[in-house]
């Protein structure tokens, strides 16, 4: 039931309307399956990153994305940067790059959306009324770091190099299964990474005259082109992430040997 309010001169304000929302379709069942799926996704990340075990296969070199690049004592034949750090259980192997894939991530423009709607609730969906009595947008503590995005996008990008490295260090031991996953998610990484939004912008977002840069034009329809996936590879490269930490987490417990092509 629905009121409309009179105004001082005569005129009609905005209807007084008592329900929350008057959307009528499953509007919670997007924020429901993110929280889900970002929850299971980070529940899962971050008990790996703690196991300390797991993460290393010798034979074929395969190592995983959680742990590079490996730099504390407990990383032997792993790490291929030195070993700085020292064996604490509350200092993951990868520590170096984490904290910038972690900002990298939890600063993306999608990210940003699905983490405030599916767990802040601010707002859960359009046409739904915040959770929160005030906003105050992005400009203050913490969230004023979301405008760090743009400088960890550097990060990633050095990152996306170690992990590329890591899958050629890999495929020097021959052919198997573990090295088409570690070549997939490298490939998924460097598209998510190169969707993103800063990346489109430095390809081209100052350029006032294309036709005088060609070369950073074609650079830029190329990114703009990914951009357009940038929710997709997002979701698509947590799935990498995972599939392939899952996998040589396996060879390395010695649930199952790797399907082995060349060598």
């Amino acid at each position: 039931m629905t009121t409309t309010a009179t105004t001082p001169g005569g005129g009609k304000a905005r209807a007084a309307i008592a329900a929350r929302t008057l959307r009528t379709d499953r509007w919670w069942l997007a924020p429901l399956v993110t929280f889900i799926g970002l929850g299971a996704w980070v529940t899962y990340a971050t008990v790996r990153v703690f196991m300390h075990s797991n993460f290393f296969v010798p034979e074929y070199h395969y190592l995983t994305p959680f742990y590079s690049p490996c730099i504390t004592d407990r990383c032997g034949e792993a790490a291929m940067f030195g070993t700085p750090l020292p064996n604490f259980f509350l200092i993951p192997e990868a520590a170096f790059t984490l904290p910038f894939l972690l900002l990298f991530r939890l600063t993306c423009y999608y990210y940003r959306k699905a983490y405030y709607r599916a767990f802040w609730l601010s707002p859960p969906a359009c046409a739904v009324p915040d959770g929160h009595k005030t906003y105050s947008g992005e400009t203050r503590f913490p969230l004023i770091f979301q405008n760090a995005h743009r400088y960890a996008f550097y990060a990633a990008v050095i990152i996306s190099v170690i992990n590329t490295w890591d899958a050629v260090v890999a495929q020097s031991t021959g052919l198997g299964l573990g090295n088409v996953i570690l070549w997939i998610n490298v490939i998924m990484l460097w598209a998510y990474t190169l969707s993103c939004h800063s990346c489109r912008h430095i390809a081209g977002g100052r350029l006032k005259h294309f036709s005088k840069h060609p070369v950073r034009y074609r650079f830029w329809t190329f990114v703009s082109k990914l951009n357009t996936r940038h929710m997709q590879l997002a979701w698509i490269t947590l799935g990498t992430l995972a599939l392939t930490d899952f996998y040589i987490m396996g060879l390395a417990a010695d649930w199952f040997n790797d399907l082995r092509i060349i060598n």
